[in-house]
């Protein structure tokens, strides 16, 4: 098993094992922060200037989104959303984290975190080849990587 989602993840980051998601948990509380290439980032960083995903750019200073050179319309909170998960390095970004960055206080199971990744999936489901925001169950959210330029 754990050798077929070494090869799904083609490299991208590295794999965390544990026996249940209450271990998972406690190991990830119990660490201020995590090693670079660590599956879940803990300590939020808000990227500075523009990231890019691939075609898509996101420029938090100008507030502006766009899609191959074309402004995609977003919230200043989606746009905050996107540019976390689409920063470097691309890893699982936790509810709590997401919480924190975006929103500045204690995560308590607030659904405002769904809410805005759902608003944000349906905003980018019309990119074609565009990012597509997944679902790590009871950890939070990830990006696949850009397609590779050829």
């Amino acid at each position: 098993m754990r050798e077929r989602v070494l090869r799904q993840l083609g490299g991208l980051g590295s794999v965390l094992s544990c026996a249940d998601l209450s271990e998972l948990r406690e190991l990830l509380s119990s660490r201020a922060e995590l090693m670079p290439g660590d599956p879940v980032r803990t300590a939020p960083v808000t990227p500075q200037g523009p990231v890019s995903w691939g075609e898509l750019v996101v420029d938090q200073s100008g507030g502006q989104v766009t899609w191959r050179g074309d402004p995609l319309p977003l919230t200043p909170v989606e746009r905050k959303l996107l540019a976390l998960l689409i920063g470097p390095p691309l890893v699982v970004w936790g509810h709590e984290q997401l919480f924190a960055a975006i929103w500045s206080g204690p995560y308590r199971g607030s659904p405002i975190v769904h809410s805005a990744v759902r608003q944000l999936r349906h905003k980018l489901r019309d990119l074609p080849g565009g990012p597509r925001v997944h679902t790590v169950h009871g950890v939070g959210y990830r990006l696949d990587p850009p397609p590779r330029s050829t």
